[in-house]
């Protein structure tokens, strides 16, 4: 995976979204977090792995990949403000110490929550490596990964055009 084509990408749609908006001046890190915390229950619900009480299956695996890569989004952006683009530079998966999803998107929230408040390049790259391991764990490898996000970027920047 091209990482750094990634961070290109983004980098030229929060341009695109904070000249449009207006907000070239403003400290947008907050906002991104907690974007990036409700992403991720989305990602959450649509993975259904938390739901003991309920039979039914999680959504299409279409579906889990697009919430995936709305998180790759704020993920990226949260690295391009603090210029942490070089703290990750490569798709691998290290170790997970979880063995289930629901353990994995536990140790995320913390993560977030541990970069909102330090935001350091090691608190960075614990995020994206915690991720990457989410990603691995739901089935998506990195090209799958990139793809999706090469389309949803696309995507990203054609409802900004038609007033999203």
């Amino acid at each position: 995976m091209n990482l750094a084509k990634l961070f290109e990408m983004q980098a030229a749609l929060d341009r695109h979204i904070e000249t449009s908006h207006g907000l070239e001046k403003e400290d947008l890190v907050e906002r991104k977090v907690l974007a990036l915390l409700v992403e991720l229950g989305e990602l959450a619900n649509e993975t259904r792995c938390f739901k003991f009480w309920s039979v039914k299956g999680p959504s299409a695996e279409e579906t889990i990949l697009e919430e995936y890569v709305d998180g790759i989004h704020f993920i990226l952006s949260l690295g391009i403000v603090r210029s942490f683009q070089e703290a990750v530079t490569d798709w691998d998966s290290e170790e997970s110490t979880q063995k289930e999803l629901t353990g994995q998107f536990l140790v995320l929230y913390d993560a977030i929550n541990t970069y909102r408040m330090k935001q350091t390049r090691e608190a960075y790259r614990r995020l994206f490596m915690e991720y990457i391991n989410l990603g691995g764990m739901l089935g998506f490898g990195a090209d799958k990964v990139e793809t999706a996000y090469f389309e949803k970027n696309q995507v990203n920047f054609e409802r900004q055009e038609q007033g999203y």
